[in-house]
């Protein structure tokens, strides 16, 4: 496809349309954005056989003046077909928020909320604007997870159901109020038509073809999951008792302590915003072998809990870690220093999570402040974890990041007590 023009499909009360977007660029200092259009009209198609045949023969649209177009006429039809990634179905919104808020619902939610603005910017639809800036959750959907987590994060998600469920549907009608599906040449159709059936009866043999050799393979990977079976393992003594040890690197030091999850709320080894905290997994279990330091520690709600006490006690107990749960914050501030392209994603979105659980479990909101989009550190840190090419990169100097950031850093240092 061309670099700057993207086939999309959006699910709409009239159907499944495709039609072609240009996210935002840059023309004599300028920035636009546009949708294939005329004037308040959206041109949209049942599929890419007809928007090929329209792109071939069209003169007069939104997107002929667009540094790109030029390659569009001369692409085939495959390629003019939108991909999942730009797959959008504002019908099924009600649906999505009906959902567990959990990762894959909010990133699908922010996406399809992300391309409704775009429309509403495009086309001047204020009745849009005046629905997604009702209510604060929609603006909060590019910061993942973190902002509907916690008690205010169920309010939060609450909310914006009630607010989708009595307004969404002002949005749907006013962006399927807008579409008008143009005539296509049909000499033109016959051609594109016949390279879209092409291509599904070639996609066709080729998973038919996937499938054989899937069932010649299917004795022998039935006995190969029979032998895995037998020889797995337990799941492990902290995967059973719902606890885990966890590992925090900073500049200074490296700390050893427990988490874990209470109806979804996170519950550190501590109290009082305070996490009692160890040089070494040695020492944490031997600490642990002394039940009576723990008394009022908040982990100690957990029914498991007197699990862990007790192989610690009988010195049974091994502090074994897994990698999602070693967070390493050092050296994060210097790589915020030298923007987007020095950050670790997996780095930055672990440690995201700790600096969240620890804030949500103190009761404080000094994470989610800093991390709103609002913010200029929020801004970095919701591009770098949620890429999306219709945005505008931070840039440089990014010294208000590394010196928010680092401030974060070491309020969770306070937290750690290391024994």
């Amino acid at each position: 496809m061309a670099q700057d023009i993207i086939p999309i499909e959006l699910g709409l009360p009239q159907g499944d349309l495709v039609t072609l977007w240009a996210p935002r660029w840059r023309e004599d200092g300028e920035e636009w954005e546009a949708f294939l259009g005329d004037e308040d009209d959206l041109y949209a198609f049942p599929d890419a056989a007809h928007l090929a045949a329209f792109v071939r023969k069209a003169e007069q649209h939104d997107l002929v003046d667009h540094p790109a177009w030029n390659v569009v006429p001369a692409l085939n039809v495959p390629e003019l077909i939108p991909d999942d990634d730009h797959s959008y179905d504002l019908v099924g919104v009600p649906e999505l928020v009906a959902e567990n808020p959990d990762s894959w619902t909010i990133g699908e939610l922010a996406e399809i909320v992300g391309i409704v603005r775009s429309l509403a910017d495009v086309c001047e639809l204020e009745e849009v604007h005046e629905v997604l800036d009702s209510h604060e959750g929609f603006s909060l959907l590019e910061q993942g997870r973190l902002p509907f987590t916690g008690r205010d994060g169920e309010r939060l998600w609450a909310d914006l159901s009630s607010a989708v469920s009595e307004k969404w549907d002002t949005v749907l009608d006013a962006i399927d109020q807008l579409v008008d599906v143009p005539d296509v040449d049909a000499a033109t159709l016959e051609q594109t038509a016949e390279e879209l059936a092409a291509f599904h009866e070639e996609s066709a043999e080729a998973e038919a073809g996937v499938d054989t050799d899937a069932e010649d393979l299917e004795s022998v990977d039935s006995a190969s999951a029979d032998e895995d079976d037998e020889d797995e393992g337990p799941v492990g003594f902290w995967a059973e008792v719902g606890i885990d040890p966890i590992k925090i690197i900073t500049s200074g030091h490296e700390y050893y302590t427990l988490r874990c999850y209470l109806d979804d709320e996170p519950l550190f080894l501590g109290s009082d915003g305070e996490i009692d905290a160890y040089g070494s997994p040695k020492a944490l279990a031997r600490a642990l072998a002394d039940s009576s330091q723990f008394t009022e520690s908040d982990i100690a709600e957990v029914s498991t809990w007197d699990e862990v006490l007790a192989k610690a006690t009988a010195g049974e107990l091994e502090i074994e870690i897994d990698d999602e749960n070693t967070y390493v914050l050092a050296e994060l501030d210097a790589d915020i220093a030298q923007g987007v392209d020095a950050i670790d994603p997996t780095q930055l979105e672990l440690a995201v999570e700790l600096l969240t659980d620890v804030d949500d479990w103190a009761g404080e909101d000094d994470v989610s402040d800093a991390l709103a989009t609002s913010e200029s550190l929020g801004w970095l840190v919701s591009f770098v974890l949620r890429p999306d090419p219709t945005r505008l990169a931070p840039s440089a100097p990014f010294d208000a990041e590394e010196t928010a950031w680092r401030k974060l850093v070491e309020s969770l240092e306070d937290r750690l007590h290391l024994h």
